[in-house]
């Protein structure tokens, strides 16, 4: 397994300082989710694709993952169709950049129901893995939301679209769901990883306190040497959510620090 992070560590850096934190912590490839701390959308100018390209080429470091904002279950018509469309710019935007893969969530608003979601999440998947198969794209549906963990989420690939998953550690995870169920769950589908420690909050509610890799609960090691097991050989990637929790401790703490957790992780199972 090689080791990445997401931009969304570092919200108040730029591209070049992006890079620069790569090479000297070891990272290998880079998820873009920000790029100079704004969320990168579909409609990302010519110049500003260029300049990506050109400065992680230069620099030897290729993008692994561009994360998107896309939520596939959507019952309304016209929703739907936005996000179709928005799949289809981003998807060609990770073509651009040769991105291996995409992003995506369920997302369905709140109040819909599961079948009713599912319909819509397998409506629009479809579609949008089958555009990215021309490009050489695939499509990640993360292991978040209302739709996962548990049998509902695993339901959308079995409509047949030809899509995967990223398993996101903490999620599934938090809401008491095993490695081994997680596992037997995506049934082999799995693309991509993202670390992600944490522990339940003090207060009793749903949304875990994210930790600095090794001090929550989540069994990174174990999970890790499973997927191991399973024949998962892909990229693992550091989602530090600082852009979303600001007080969080900076990059320059926790790219390092998970960095060298996640090797001694590798040394052990690899």
């Amino acid at each position: 397994m090689r080791l990445a992070y997401t931009t969304l560590a570092c919200p108040e850096w730029t591209l070049e300082q992006v890079i620069d934190a790569a090479q000297q912590n070891g990272y290998e490839g880079l998820e873009l989710r920000l790029l100079d701390g704004n969320v990168i959308g579909p409609d990302l100018p010519t110049a500003e694709r260029r300049r990506v390209r050109n400065a992680l080429a230069a620099a030897g470091l290729p993008v692994i993952c561009l994360d998107t904002s896309v939520r596939i279950a959507q019952p309304d018509a016209a929703a739907r169709a936005a996000q179709i469309a928005d799949a289809r710019a981003l998807l060609e935007l990770a073509a651009e950049w040769g991105a291996p893969l995409i992003r995506v969530f369920a997302g369905p608003p709140a109040g819909t129901a599961e079948t009713e979601a599912l319909a819509a999440a397998a409506a629009t998947l479809a579609p949008i893995a089958a555009y990215g198969q021309t490009l050489g794209v695939a499509v990640a549906l993360e292991t978040h939301d209302a739709l996962f963990p548990g049998t509902a989420g695993a339901r959308v690939f079995e409509a047949g679209p030809p899509a995967g998953a990223l398993w996101d550690l903490l999620h599934p995870y938090g809401v008491g769901e095993t490695t081994a169920e997680t596992l037997g769950r995506l049934q082999g589908r799995v693309l991509h990883v993202h670390i992600k420690d944490g522990k339940p909050p003090a207060d009793g509610g749903s949304n875990w306190d994210l930790t600095l890799l090794g001090e929550g609960r989540v069994p990174t090691r174990d999970i890790l040497a499973a997927l191991h097991a399973a024949g998962y050989n892909g990229w693992i990637a550091v989602e530090w959510e600082k852009k979303w929790h600001p007080e969080l401790a900076a990059p320059e703490i926790a790219l390092p620090q998970h960095a060298a957790v996640l090797r001694r992780y590798l040394a052990d199972i690899q």
